[in-house]
């Protein structure tokens, strides 16, 4: 997601102003019960698997209301009889129907414990039907504090959108709202009033009149975890190109409001630009079966899987300005490449728990400079990485607290792009570091996965024990710095700030000369040949130095 300019808190620079929303990413010590139910794989969500959705909505935005119900399907792991399902008020759950009959609900806050009537069959298949309506939290500031955007376009008409993520998918439609069981797949009907149509993910199947409104059935035919679903509605209109893709014909369609059309058609270039870059960094885009859609919102975009929604206004750069400073940022559209790498880290491979969250903005942000090295080079996206580093704060661990549903610190993106543009040069092959890219999102394909499975890849691929390095990154606020002295025709030098057993190897170059050095916390001596040399650190790793 686009939480991308987030250092501390979700910050958007403007001029030398910054502008904070308090929502994702805002540091929290203190956690509640619902944080518990909405966090942890409770034993009332433990033993079902989820097979399908079908969310059948009716929105009014002239009453923002949404009424309708979810179907859901469902294995059988364990024989037991509570099942716990999320929803947020102010929306209600009305009725639970299975089998023809009504169930009793038990309210917990957000958590709606259903009460079944018997303990069911152990791989046994079964269905129940939960009903809501009301309206739903209105976004404050979308997607950063999430909800239903209500807005109009240029012409007066309604351009509705939904963006949840960690505020949750229950923030707008009844689920397993818990990144570690994706449905398999999924249809969503929107009901829409008179003139405007519903985008969502996936396919569309067909569109059903009825009197003055229409239904659009949208078909997901891969795995979807609940943020990724998403309704778009608006007078929109539509252009689609065919993408020569890795594997095959990519269908790549585009909604955009009808007034943006032609701009559209211009400005959207960037994205089979997109395609390109990262099917060739890592692997096939993983939903040919959906397509590929970007879709236009009133507010800045987000990674809704094979739906990547738009508003960055028809801009390069992140609405016109470049994050880095460098003026590589103002090359392509922010919002057109960031968001579509997450189809790959996100959607395709996709955390357990916020906790790790890190897993999607650390290799999307990296996804950026990996852009313009395929279309620029080396030197650029080194430029482009290296230049976010004015952005990092250290405030707080990247990895949030687990089971509560609790992001880490923002410096998950401009830290954690950094950190893999670190480990990059420790590989010292680049073809090497894109197989291992590639290999990611083979190995872990439409999965949910922890920090430890993504950690022993990288080690494991890489030949190189990174337990210490991902413990100085991820676990800690520490930035590891070579301190180093040089008398009498000898160089000192040893890492600080590092976590134990902390000892990776530096390149440096000394009066002209590249080499590699191999600290560790204790001193450390080379021989020289004059007392007069200047020490230069590779810019490429994200340390710190100084001279004592």
């Amino acid at each position: 997601m686009l939480k991308k300019i987030i250092v501390v808190v979700i910050c958007v620079f403007i001029g030398n102003t910054v502008l904070h929303a308090q929502s994702l990413l805002t540091e929290k010590n203190n956690f509640t019960h619902q944080d518990t139910l909405r966090g942890s794989i409770t034993p009332e969500r433990a033993w079902w698997d989820l097979t399908y959705y079908h969310l059948n909505i009716k929105v009014e935005p002239d009453k923002k209301f949404v009424s309708g119900s979810n179907t859901i399907q469902y294995k059988v792991i364990d024989s037991q009889k509570d099942l716990q399902i999320d929803l947020q008020p102010p929306l209600k759950i009305t009725k639970v129907i299975q089998d023809g009959e009504g169930l009793q609900v038990i309210d917990d806050g957000n958590a709606h414990f259903i009460k079944l009537r018997s303990n069911q069959s152990i791989g046994s298949i079964q269905t129940l039907e939960v009903f809501y309506e009301g309206n739903p939290k209105e976004a404050v500031r979308a997607p950063w504090d999430g909800g239903f955007s209500w807005k109009k376009d240029d012409n007066g008409k309604d351009f509705v959108a939904t963006s949840c993520q960690g505020l949750g998918a229950s923030v707008w439609w009844p689920c397993k709202d818990h990144m570690y069981d994706e449905v398999d797949s999924m249809l969503i009907s929107v009901n829409t009033p008179k003139g405007l149509m519903d985008v969502s993910n996936g396919r569309l199947r067909r569109v059903e009149q009825y009197g003055d409104t229409k239904t659009f059935n949208w078909f997901v035919d891969n795995p979807i975890n609940n943020y990724g679903v998403n309704v778009n509605i608006a007078d929109y209109a539509h252009f689609s190109e065919v993408y020569d893709g890795e594997n095959g014909n990519l269908d790549m369609d585009y909604y955009v409001l009808k007034d943006n059309l032609e701009k559209a058609k211009e400005h959207f270039k960037d994205a089979p630009k997109m395609m390109k870059a990262f099917e060739y960094w890592f692997g096939p885009y993983p939903f040919y079966k959906d397509g590929y859609k970007l879709v236009e919102v009133p507010y800045l975009g987000m990674e809704h899987q094979s739906s990547v929604t738009y508003g960055n206004k028809y801009m390069k750069g992140y609405l016109g300005r470049d994050l880095s400073g460098t003026g590589w940022g103002l090359k392509s559209d922010f919002i057109i490449v960031h968001e579509s790498g997450h189809e790959w880290f996100a959607n395709n491979i996709t955390y357990k728990d916020i906790a790790d969250m890190w897993i999607h903005e650390s290799f999307t942000a990296y996804s950026e400079n990996l852009f313009l090295d395929y279309y620029y080079g080396k030197e650029a996206s080194a430029d482009y990485v290296i230049g976010t580093r004015k952005n990092i704060k250290n405030d707080r661990p990247i990895i949030g607290q687990y089971n509560v549903n609790n992001e880490g610190s923002g410096d998950m993106y401009y830290k954690g792009a950094n950190m893999l543009h670190t480990l990059r040069q420790l590989i010292e092959d680049d073809e090497k570091w894109r197989q291992i890219l590639r290999g990611l999102n083979k190995t872990f394909y439409h999965q949910t996965v922890t920090t430890e499975q993504i950690e022993n890849y990288l080690s494991e691929q890489s030949g190189i024990d990174l337990t210490a390095f991902f413990n100085e990154y991820l676990r800690s606020t520490k930035v590891p710095k070579l301190e180093y002295k040089i008398e009498n025709k000898q160089l000192k030098y040893r890492w600080t700030h590092i976590v134990d057993n902390f000892d990776m190897p530096l390149q440096i170059t000394i009066n002209d000369k590249e080499q590699w050095l191999f600290p560790t916390s204790e001193w450390k001596t080379m021989p020289l040949d004059s007392n007069k040399t200047e020490l230069k650190v590779d810019r490429d790793f994200y340390v710190d130095s100084t001279k004592i």
